[in-house]
């Protein structure tokens, strides 16, 4: 697999995950969770981002 489509679905994974967690630590009260889940979410947003921009430069 390409390292661009790797980090592309890697990237949507950690943040469905961070999604997750972040839902999770809602319903539970548990503040620890919830900003683990955001920053999951966002270090895939993160990762699927440079996925594109590796598949645009050709890497």
């Amino acid at each position: 697999m390409k390292s661009s489509t790797k980090d592309n679905a890697e990237g949507k994974t950690r943040q469905v995950k961070g999604k997750i967690k972040e839902t999770v630590g809602k319903v539970v009260g548990n503040d620890d969770l919830k900003a683990e889940g955001k920053d999951e979410n966002l270090h895939g947003k993160v990762q699927e981002k440079l996925g594109k921009v590796e598949k645009v430069v050709g890497k």
